[in-house]
């Protein structure tokens, strides 16, 4: 088992930064990946950034957030990081944690995160 546990979301201006804080705890050995994710009001969950864990230069990004945000690891290694940039209103949305297991269908999430960019 995985727990994972998000902070650092709040109220920022259009142009802001943020940095959100994903802490794990349990057996992260067993974890492939880590993931955020965010769910805008009335829109379906969509990934935002993910970083393997066994090569963590090895990172993804959606279109809308490339160049703006920046997943990455702590020294600690139970830490994922995700920093925003030049925010805008419509990344208004809970972000979420995710630990991508390696076996197949294992996955944790964490309470989620709200952000709210307002212009």
């Amino acid at each position: 088992q995985v727990q994972l546990v998000e902070s650092g979301g709040g109220l920022v201006q259009a142009g802001g930064s943020l940095r959100l804080t994903c802490t794990a705890s349990g057996n992260m050995f067993s974890i492939f990946a880590m993931a955020w994710h965010r769910q805008a009001p009335g829109k379906q969950r969509e990934l935002v950034a993910t970083i393997h864990t066994q090569t963590p230069g090895s990172t993804n990004y959606a279109d809308s957030v490339k160049g703006r945000f920046t997943i990455s690891r702590g020294s600690a290694r139970n830490t994922v990081y995700l920093q925003m940039n030049t925010l805008k209103p419509e990344d208004t949305a809970v972000y979420y944690c995710n630990a991508i297991g390696a076996t197949a269908g294992v996955s944790y999430w964490g309470q989620g995160t709200q952000v709210t960019v307002s212009s």
